[in-house]
């Protein structure tokens, strides 16, 4: 089973904002799951998302 991080280490993790976090699922970018009240994005969809993002 994938490990679930909060959207709080995923910020800290890829150094972005919430609110980043929030349009990028918006966009259909990057899903996440709710669970109860908490929100919870799996690893393997973190990776595949941070592997889509243009290089610099």
């Amino acid at each position: 089973m994938d490990r679930l991080i909060t959207i709080k280490d995923f910020c800290g993790r890829y150094g972005i904002g919430r609110s980043t976090v929030y349009r990028e699922n918006q966009a259909g970018r990057l899903p996440f799951r709710k669970i109860g009240r908490a929100t919870r994005i799996a690893e393997s969809d973190a990776l595949k998302w941070f592997d889509l993002l243009p290089a610099r």
